[in-house]
Formats: structure tokens, sequence, C-alpha cells
């Protein structure tokens, strides 16, 4: 292939979004037929798909029987937001970002709780050193940075006997990757992202030492109604059996019932790590012997292997940002990837969706396609 010549061979699915994300390979609309439609969320067929979702959600994840999982309103926000105005207040605060959500649950708990956190952050496509957190403070983090592309290796570093709770978001690694359950107290996830589920629903689970905390701690300030885990000092029990806060979407629990029956079928949790892992490394291979594009992460143990971030490093872009921004629309002109740009927050370049419904073969196929792209907007800039 010359410098300028399409390749030959195109991804069958040009979908490459960090969210929502790829549907599951084969999806047709055919396969939400038993969505119970126009039926009360709180009718027997409704409570029982709620609760057939929680179930299957813990089956699939490997979540120990004595923690709670809860369908949420507000996606991973809700439930993450859920999780800090419940939980956050009764000890100190230690708050860890490496990319623009986290910054984001910064600015939430000392603005606007008005919390005296602790801060700690790392650049893009960096991780704060785990053992520098003092865990006997409550802690909060994302376990992969979905705008960065750098991701925790392990919780090696949390201590089984750590006297705070933590709080992570897990929405982009949730189903692609090994989550530790005994080093976390509340993990939160969205399934629009590694199941290419739909949108506007959280999944929130929280261990027996978090569900201690809301039964015995109020917090100071007044919580809205679509916040509220408890009542009369009790722990809501409904919400962790399929008795939703608000009025969930039937059609998206279907979509996503689907969707963990076909992981099921691939294997459980491990075949969807797998995929995502071939993925991953589907690029990896391929910027291995390139000088002019590398991973926004430069440690391997870190990077990701759904929101693989990645940046141009070759001396003739004049315009990093306009250089980066032009790429992701050559290669969306041509339908090759769809929404593949960095994310606005993040460093120029391009973000590739890795997760578990992407299949390798378009991984592979999208790679000549980004060294056509580049070429192509190299010669632009003469």
């Amino acid at each position: 292939m010359t410098a300028l010549t399409t390749p030959a061979t195109r991804p069958a699915n040009p979908r490459f979004s960090s969210g929502p994300c790829a549907k599951i390979p084969g999806f047709s609309l055919d396969m939400l037929a038993d969505a119970p439609l126009g039926r009360s969320h709180r009718a027997a067929v409704g409570k029982s798909k709620l609760k057939e979702a929680i179930d299957l959600t813990r089956e699939v994840l490997g979540v120990p029987a004595d923690y709670r999982i809860g369908i949420v309103p507000g996606s991973d926000t809700g439930a993450v937001e859920m999780a800090m105005w419940s939980l956050l207040g009764a000890r100190p605060v230690e708050m860890l970002a490496w990319e623009s959500f986290g910054e984001g649950w910064v600015t939430d708990v000392v603005k606007q709780l008005k919390l005296d956190a602790e801060v700690k952050k790392a650049p893009y496509g960096e991780v704060v050193d785990l053992t520098t957190v003092d865990f006997n403070k409550d802690v909060v983090f994302t376990w992969n940075g979905t705008t960065s592309g750098a991701r925790l290796p392990n919780g090696d570093a949390i201590p089984a006997d750590r006297e705070g709770l933590t709080i992570c978001d897990a929405t982009s690694a949730a189903f692609a990757m090994d989550l530790p359950w005994d080093k976390l107290d509340v993990v939160t996830f969205s399934w629009q992202k590694v199941l290419g589920g739909e949108g506007a629903h959280g999944v929130l689970i929280l261990s027996p030492r978090a569900v201690e905390r809301l039964e015995t701690y109020v917090p100071a300030w007044p919580l809205p109604k679509i916040f509220r885990l408890t009542a009369k000092g009790k722990l809501i029990e409904g919400i962790f059996v399929g008795e939703t806060i608000n009025t969930p979407s039937m059609l998206a629990v279907e979509d996503y019932l689907v969707a963990l029956k076909w992981a099921q079928s691939i294997g459980g949790l491990q075949g969807l790590i797998g995929r995502a892992t071939a993925n991953s490394k589907a690029i990896a291979d391929f910027i291995a012997d390139k000088p002019w594009i590398a991973n926004l992460a430069s440690d391997p143990a870190i990077a990701s292997t759904t929101s693989v971030c990645l940046k141009f490093t070759d001396d003739r872009i004049k315009d990093g940002a306009a250089f980066a921004k032009n790429v992701a629309k050559r290669l969306e002109k041509e339908g090759v990837a769809l929404d593949a740009g960095a994310y606005r927050d993040a460093p120029p370049g391009l973000r590739i969706w890795c997760g578990s419904t992407v299949e390798t073969s378009d991984v592979v196929a999208l790679m000549p396609w980004i060294e056509y792209a580049f070429n192509a907007e190299i010669a632009a800039q003469a």
C-alpha cells in the first residue's frame, strides 16, 4: 500500500464510539420482542425482568452474594452521585482523578458537597499511585479513565483492613476487566459501555460495609428523592430486587438482558475480557513500529483495553488539535470509524472503543485506514 492508496478492507461495523457503544454482534430489534412495553414496571412481569437483570449481572460479573445490586436512574453519573451524596461526609475523603470524569467527581465533592477533601491527580495517560493513598479515608476514583485510556492495573494496594470506603466508578471497566470485589465497597457502571446497552440507566453495587454506612450515617445535606437509599434508618431493600426508584425503560432493560445472555454464551466474564483484550492488542500490535502514533498511556500495564486513546507524534504536524480532528473527520467520511475522535477535554488524538461487543476483525481492518487518514492529512498540510 502506497502512502495514499486506500485500504482494500473496511470494518464491517464502523461504530467505535466510547458510549453509547456498539451493540452485540448480530444485534436486531427483533431480539427485544419480549419487552413488556406498555406495562407497569411494578407489575409482576416488570419486576421479574428487573430482578432477572440484577441476578444475571451478579452471575456474569461474579459479584459476591452479600453485595447489593440496584438499577438506578441517571446512567453511571446518577449512580456515582447517589453514592457520594449518600455516603460521604462521615470520614475524611480522598479524591483521585486521572481524566475528565474523575475531575467531575472532584468538583462535585469539593464545590457542591463542600467537603475538605484531599485531591490527588495524575495527567492524562497516567494514574495516581495507590500506594500513596490513605485508605482509612473514604476514597473516590475511576477504575478506567474513559477519556484518558489509563486504568488501574489491579487493586493490590487497597488494604483489606481499610477503615474507609472505596467508591469506584467502573463504567468502562465492568464486564471487560477483573474487578477485585473484596477491595471495592461501591461500584458503579452504565450498561451502555462494555455490553453496548442503551443509555439512561446506571447500576449501583454496594458492599456490606457500604450498607452499614448507609444505615448508621445521615448526611448533613438534604437528599433529593432520587438519591435516597434508606428509609427510617434502614436500606430500601426493594431497590436491590428490581423495585426501581423511578420508572425505567423496559425496552432498555430487555436490551440489557439480551446482552447479558449473549455474554453468557461467549464464556461469561472471561470471554468478555478476552474479546476486549484481543481488540486492544490489535491496536498495540499495529502502532508498535509506527513512529507517528502512540498510546496516550505510555505504560502498557495501565493502558486501557476498552477506551484506547492514541496520540499523533509526528514532528511535521503543525496544529495538533486541528490535525487530530481532521483525521477523525476523514475516517468518518470514509465510513470506517464513527465517533473516533478524542474526548473534548482530552489531549488531541483518537479514541477507539475496544469493548467486548466490538469484533477484533473490525479493529484490524480499521488500522490501515488510520494510517491512510494520517498520511492524507500530512499531505494536506503541505
